[in-house]
């Protein structure tokens, strides 16, 4: 993949130095999420994750909407088996599995599959107009692809209860308050931030970032004892990685060091 657009739509895909930028692109549906746009996500994120120039991503819905939820056209029709027979998680594994940072840049609205994939990301970072949400109760459904789990965990029983019983929606101020956002910006700012953070991030050793993310994923859902272990097993394995002698080597001659992903 070149350092130019890719216009792969319902989504384009650009890769700037080593930052592989997915932007979601039905504006005219909102980013509402058919399968067509989920598996052009998929794909685009598979891609740049066996990219080896890419070091971090940042999946954004450009500058009026992250997205607005899943496309109901896909699913009004459908009974349990129907749905399950389409498995909507396969489009999600490429985001999901990943072990480079992923950035969500959100502007505007990110709700039911929207706000979900968000939350699949690492770091959120919303402009001050952003709203999450994820409202499915309103139409008859719940969510499906991690909006209960990974909202509870992020923002608590208590809050979670009220967003999804009630179909509430929550501001980007009151969402960093909760956990539920990395960073507030102003508007319209938060695709400049993230891509900020993510250049910050591909300059750290990769190693020790995909053993950073690893750790916090596993970890997350592992008792502390283990979680412990888990975390002290990784720590110890970085020691054989050439890139930790030379940051260790940088740091005390007082110059940058050159990591090279070894």
């Amino acid at each position: 993949m070149s350092d130019s657009d890719i216009d792969a739509n319902p989504v384009k895909v650009e890769v700037q130095g080593n930052i592989g930028v997915v932007t979601l692109n039905r504006p005219d549906k909102k980013n509402a999420l058919d399968l067509t746009m989920r598996a052009a996500i998929a794909d685009a994120v598979l891609r740049l994750d066996q990219n080896a120039d890419v070091l971090a991503m940042v999946i954004t819905g450009g500058e009026k909407i992250f997205a607005a939820g899943a496309d109901l056209n896909l699913l009004v029709d459908k009974g349990a088996q129907d749905v399950a027979d389409i498995n909507l998680g396969q489009y999600w594994a490429p985001v999901i599995e990943s072990n480079k940072p992923i950035f969500a840049a959100v502007n505007g609205f990110a709700l039911g599959a929207g706000c979900e994939l968000a939350m699949m990301c690492d770091v959120i970072i919303a402009d001050e107009k952003a709203q999450l949400g994820q409202p499915e109760s309103k139409v008859g459904i719940m969510p499906g692809a991690g909006g209960t789990q990974r909202l509870v965990r992020a923002v608590g029983k208590y809050v979670a209860s009220l967003m999804l019983y009630c179909g509430e929606t929550i501001k980007a101020d009151r969402a960093r308050e909760l956990g539920l956002v990395s960073e507030v910006t102003k508007e319209g700012q938060a695709l400049s931030r993230a891509l900020e953070l993510a250049e910050a991030a591909a300059k750290m050793p990769p190693k020790a970032i995909s053993a950073i993310k690893q750790t916090l994923k596993q970890g997350t859902d592992l008792p502390l004892d283990a979680a412990l272990k888990l975390e002290n097993r990784e720590f110890l394995l970085l020691f054989d990685t050439a890139d930790k002698t030379e940051g260790m080597r940088a740091f005390l001659d007082k110059r940058p060091a050159v990591f090279q992903g070894k």
